[in-house]
């Protein structure tokens, strides 16, 4: 984890499983990290399960390899009522 510029942190986040490793540059603005559903957790805390959410509903693969959080309810818009159960 890192600080930003522009007040985002960023992360390098890597996945592996028998089928192999892959690896993602996520991104956090503070703004984002204080508000809903994250509400200032631990910021690899909050990492962590937006990919255990991810990882539930669509294989590594299909996960894009550069994101910010935010597009994370564009694709799914039950992320915030649910991100809770994965913190």
């Amino acid at each position: 984890m890192s600080g930003g510029e522009g007040g985002a942190l960023r992360f390098g986040v890597e996945v592996s499983d028998g089928g192999g490793a892959k690896s993602y540059e996520v991104t956090m603005g503070l703004q984002t990290h204080k508000g809903a559903p994250f509400n200032a957790a631990d910021p690899v805390r909050c990492i962590e399960a937006c990919f255990r959410f991810l990882l539930d509903r669509e294989p590594k693969e299909s996960i894009m390899s550069r994101f910010d959080v935010t597009v994370i309810r564009r694709y799914f818009p039950e992320f915030d009522a649910k991100l809770e159960g994965y913190m």
